[in-house]
């Protein structure tokens, strides 16, 4: 895979570090004289250039490149590389980093951008992972589809524990993903019981209820569905 990389600071170039370690080919492009660290990524091939200007993106070949990533320190300018690397030169694949939070909205496909990269919110989504028990959190947005990633910890008196996965009416456009129990991931059957402390990972759509899920999640209580069934357990009524 053929990948350029604009903005060689800190973050491009660990970036273009650990898709060299794959196999991968990578340009690095900055505009910035100080960011021209050669030596720490040689492996890469180097262009001391304005990616924001289309006879830089040309130098790159970015016509032959799989995924142009836009990491520099500035959302303006990975807006403009992301939408000159799509409109002008048809890359198959845009990531692009996300400074300030409150930019985020602009990140998408008007924008030729195919996936956001927000530290920050990624920061945050990893500290309330971390610490939130019993609180469904969402972990990574797709973009390009608007799937989202979300995860719960189970409290250990959550009235799904004991309960079987396929006793459980899971909202539409919901899929239980995985289970990590223990540090271990297990790929969720009909079978499987919930259990305390379980790490439960879900892939929803742009359309599902999440509301809907959390209720089932934190509500006070389900009612399983008979055995063999599909899955039809809801909150009870209060």
């Amino acid at each position: 895979m053929r990948v350029v990389i604009a903005g060689a600071g800190s973050v491009g170039r660990s970036i273009a570090r650990e898709l060299l370690a794959h196999d991968h080919e990578v340009t690095l492009v900055d505009r910035q004289p100080t960011a021209m660290r050669v030596a720490q990524v040689a492996e890469a091939d180097w262009l001391l250039a304005d990616a924001c200007e289309l006879p830089t993106l040309r130098e790159a070949r970015t016509d032959e490149c799989d995924v142009m990533v836009a990491a520099t320190g500035d959302d303006k300018a990975n807006l403009v590389i992301s939408l000159l690397a799509k409109t002008e030169f048809g890359v198959p694949r845009t990531v692009a980093r996300v400074n300030n939070p409150k930019n985020e909205w602009m990140f998408d496909e008007a924008w030729g951008v195919d996936v956001a990269v927000s530290t920050p919110r990624i920061m945050t989504a990893m500290v309330e992972e971390a610490v939130a028990v019993g609180d469904l959190v969402r972990i990574f947005t797709f973009h390009q589809s608007g799937a989202d990633i979300l995860e719960i910890t189970l409290p250990e008196d959550a009235a799904l524990v004991g309960v079987r996965v396929g006793q459980v009416a899971w909202p539409t456009d919901v899929v239980l993903a995985c289970i990590v129990r223990d540090g271990r991931p297990i790929a969720p059957s009909i079978d499987d019981t919930l259990e305390g402390r379980d790490e439960l990972l879900f892939v929803t759509s742009s359309e599902a209820d999440e509301g809907a899920l959390d209720a089932i999640l934190t509500g006070p209580q389900v009612t399983p569905a008979a055995d063999g069934a599909a899955g039809s357990s809801a909150p009870a009524p209060s």
